[in-house]
């Protein structure tokens, strides 16, 4: 009542979240494909982490990872081939306030994006990235990607693909500034799903390469690592990702691993024969570029003109 002495207060009720919060279009994804499982990760998080929709930015390139904002209950968008990250990157630097989940292929970031790839991560700017990995062209119908294998036929190269993939995580581990690198896989939703949260959790850009099954070019690719849990060495630490009873099981072959160690990292990243999964460097120290470029977002309309006229003045003859 106006001019009255109140406590009261109006009740306003709490807002929460369930799946079905985070859910958009119908996924038109193949059946069996392991973007599947990827994005019942993700939501699975925001949900778990109560995170308004409104909040959340899902930004991707072109690919069959390109669809992943079109089924998020989200803010979101579907950017140009390879343009993922520069895309996530002038979002964070206006509204850093937002959640930003980047999903992109081996071909969307590893080929035509992988100028941007490199400074992106340089950059560290708060958000968490998702490679997509089947080692394939998929959508383009099966050409050769950097991640290809060499031998896989591919209408590229119909013969054979000739040259050694591109190591993912090795590479990403040579970059500057680097302050998370993991790597996991879609045929164990436990552990990629703590591998993603682990990787929100973290302050600066986290990278996850997810090798992910493509049913269609490329359905046997993964059978080896697949079959025999004990040809994948499960990265397991105090500051690491967490490995739940059932996942500790099922990989034999633990390594004591301290994320904090860079040329162990890379020395584990290396080996082709025994993939590791897991977190395989974390730097909560590493600079953040959104930091410096905040400065002044709050200033007032009239303080920014003025700021311009002063610099514009200074070349006055």
């Amino acid at each position: 009542m106006f001019g009255l002495k109140t406590d009261w207060h109006p009740d306003v009720p709490q807002r929460s979240f369930t799946l079905e919060s985070y859910e958009g279009g119908v996924a038109r994804w193949c059946p069996s494909c392991g973007d599947h499982g990827i994005l019942s990760a993700v939501q699975r998080i925001c949900r778990d982490e109560q995170i308004p929709p409104e909040q959340v930015v899902a930004v991707s390139g072109i690919g069959c990872s390109g669809r992943f904002p079109h089924y998020m209950h989200a803010y979101g968008f579907h950017s140009l081939h390879g343009r993922a990250l520069p895309v996530a990157c002038g979002i964070k630097v206006r509204r850093p306030d937002l959640q930003i989940w980047v999903a992109t292929g081996d071909g969307d970031c590893c080929s035509i994006g992988a100028g941007h790839w490199l400074h992106a991560v340089r950059y560290n700017m708060d958000m968490t990235v998702m490679l997509l990995d089947n080692s394939v062209y998929g959508l383009t119908k099966k050409q050769t990607s950097p991640t290809t294998p060499v031998g896989l036929a591919t209408n590229t190269h119909p013969e054979g693909a000739w040259l050694p993939p591109l190591n993912v995580v090795e590479t990403v581990l040579g970059f500057t500034n680097i302050s998370f690198v993991a790597k996991t896989v879609d045929w164990n939703p436990a552990h990629m799903y703590q591998t993603l949260h682990a990787a929100y959790c973290h302050r600066g850009l986290s990278f996850v390469q997810i090798l992910q099954r493509c049913p269609t070019y490329t359905p046997h690719i993964f059978d080896e690592w697949r079959g025999n849990p004990d040809s994948i060495r499960l990265l397991v630490h105090e500051d690491g990702v967490p490995a739940d009873p059932p996942v500790a099981k099922m990989y034999r072959n633990h390594v004591e691993h301290d994320p904090s160690d860079l040329d162990r990292a890379r020395q584990l990243a290396a080996d082709a024969e025994r993939i590791p999964i897991g977190l395989l460097y974390r730097n909560p120290d590493a600079p953040r570029y959104e930091d410096f470029t905040a400065r002044g977002l709050g200033m007032p309309t009239d303080e920014k003109l003025a700021a311009l006229d002063r610099e514009l003045d200074r070349f006055a003859i």
